[in-house]
């Protein structure tokens, strides 16, 4: 049979986009932090990719809520053991002020190490190990989950591909040195308005907190030199610590900050993919949950104190009173809570569960307001529903989530460690019956919405940007091979103030000079 050009033509271009289709990138995803609410971010930029049509393998010690056909997941799980001793880490946590950020870093700096332990040892696991040491494996991008984790880069390397780091935090002083981004002290860790600048007190203290936060970088990195020793100490090909963070390509950002403020100068290599798990469209409720959301005639509301957080972790009397106050809303009340066979009460408006699919309850028209512990993906969430907020933070960067959460009006926050049962219903009803807050976060979801490109696309274009470019090794910062002296330009400074003294010093030698020149008496002359 004959077939004519036209026919065959488009025969080749059917083929073509067949094989273009079918021909996707091995990604190795890194995820194995022992925070749920990291893991769901984190396995959705992985499901997107999968759905693009790339291979993704993702090795994590906990099992993900979030999977696709095209994701392979090899699970690393934590003992009974381990399980209980990560509950009492977080429990320690909980029971202290941990308002100040830097302060609480420095304080659980020996308490996460042994999360970071844990991500180590799951990187020695010998099913994980066989990724590099089985030739056959070819991967194009490693995607490397970031918690105070550098030494994971290595396995990139082991693996020979480029390595896109991946943090659900914005741009910060931990984060920014990796791809050279400017950290300016003076402002970017702040909560700044619109049409303003920042005071000297703010200015101050933000200094301070930066000496805490290089405190404990130094800290975090004399522990990652460590790891990254025993995982890769037994290779003389890997490379020296600090020339290993200069080959991260790009870092993904959880965070917006056209919206979220403030804004800033960053390197190409700083992208910024915020609100990457929330759904276009929302996935459809559990029945029990949309029967109950369904006949809120009064409203709803979503409680939740993240992944983390359990119930267990609270004191007895302030689950108490959270229940007193709740169960006499006539808004109904969907409460995260894992032990349903020993709840806090037994309330007609009042639905617990174990597990809850957030994204898509906050998506819910009858929710009115969120109460929830300040992390970032949560608060997040909210945003993008338009949804107000009581936030009860507990500890790492949810204090200062919740603080910039009540300066851009979306809501407003208390102490859970102080938890009052008369506090706690006075700004619950002031959120729910001061319209201000929910017009506010309404406005600002207009706002998060409106991008060049979503989240998801922008996702999936530097991921194979980078793929494509084999790491983009072009969009490298001179920051990173310039040391503090170099990049601070302070060897400048020193060789202009020592030109300066010099030049002054020069001055007043001549000047000396001249004056007792012409100041000196002649002498006189002996009589004969």
């Amino acid at each position: 049979m004959v077939r004519k050009p036209s026919e065959i033509f488009l025969l080749v271009i059917a083929f073509a986009a067949f094989m273009g289709d079918s021909q996707g990138a091995n990604i190795l995803g890194l995820f194995p932090s022992l925070s749920p609410s990291h893991l769901i971010i984190q396995m959705s930029a992985a499901k997107i990719l999968a759905e693009k049509g790339h291979n993704v393998t993702v090795v994590t010690a906990l099992k993900p809520v979030v999977n696709h056909k095209n994701i392979t997941v090899i699970q690393v799980p934590l003992s009974q053991e381990e399980s209980q001793e990560m509950s009492d880490v977080i429990g320690r946590m909980s029971k202290n002020d941990n308002s100040n950020m830097a302060l609480s870093l420095l304080r659980m700096s020996d308490q996460m190490d042994f999360m970071v332990r844990k991500n180590a040892e799951t990187l020695m696991d010998d099913q994980v190990k066989a990724l590099y040491l089985n030739k056959g494996n070819q991967f194009d991008l490693v995607l490397s989950g970031y918690f105070m984790n550098e030494f994971q880069l290595g396995f990139a390397r082991k693996v020979n591909a480029p390595v896109i780091v991946f943090a659900t935090m914005p741009p910060n002083q931990l984060l920014n040195p990796l791809i050279g981004n400017p950290l300016e002290l003076s402002y970017a860790a702040l909560t700044v308005e619109p049409g303003k600048g920042v005071t000297f007190k703010e200015r101050f203290f933000a200094y301070i907190s930066s000496l805490g936060f290089g405190l404990f970088s130094y800290l975090s990195e004399r522990r990652n030199r460590i790891w990254y020793k025993k995982i890769f100490g037994d290779d003389p090909t890997m490379p020296e610590y600090s020339e290993l963070l200069k080959n991260t390509s790009l870092v993904f950002f959880g965070s917006h900050a056209a919206s979220e403020g403030p804004i800033r100068p960053n390197v190409p290599a700083a992208v910024e993919i915020g609100g990457i798990q929330i759904k276009d469209t929302p996935d459809p409720l559990p029945q029990n949950m949309a029967d109950f959301l369904g006949n809120a005639t009064d409203g709803a509301i979503l409680l939740s104190l993240g992944s983390n957080i359990q119930g267990k972790h609270l004191k007895p009397d302030t689950v108490v009173k959270i229940f007193n106050v709740l169960s006499k809303l006539k808004q109904r009340v969907i409460w995260k809570w894992e032990d349903l066979e020993n709840t806090p009460g037994k309330s007609d408006n009042i639905l617990y569960s174990k597990w809850l699919p957030q994204d898509d309850i906050l998506a819910h028209p009858n929710i009115k307001l969120f109460i929830n512990h300040a992390g970032k993906g949560g608060i997040t969430e909210a945003q993008y529903h338009g949804k107000p907020m009581l936030s009860l933070p507990v500890f790492a960067d949810q204090p200062r989530n919740a603080n910039s959460m009540v300066q851009k009006g979306f809501g407003l926050t208390l102490s859970l460690l102080t938890l009052e049962e008369q506090p706690f219903r006075e700004a619950i009803l002031e959120i729910l019956s001061n319209p201000e807050y929910a017009l506010k976060v309404a406005s600002f979801s207009s706002l998060y919405r409106d991008r060049p490109m979503t989240a998801r696309e922008t996702l999936v274009y530097w991921t194979e940007y980078v793929i494509r470019h084999h790491g983009a090794p072009h969009l490298q910062s001179p920051l990173l091979y310039m040391n503090d002296i170099a990049a601070k330009n302070i060897d400048i400074y020193i060789l202009f103030t020592i030109i300066f003294v010099t030049v002054i010093l020069l001055v007043k030698a001549v000047i000396k000079f001249v004056y007792r020149k012409f100041t000196s008496k002649p002498k006189k002359e002996k009589v004969q």
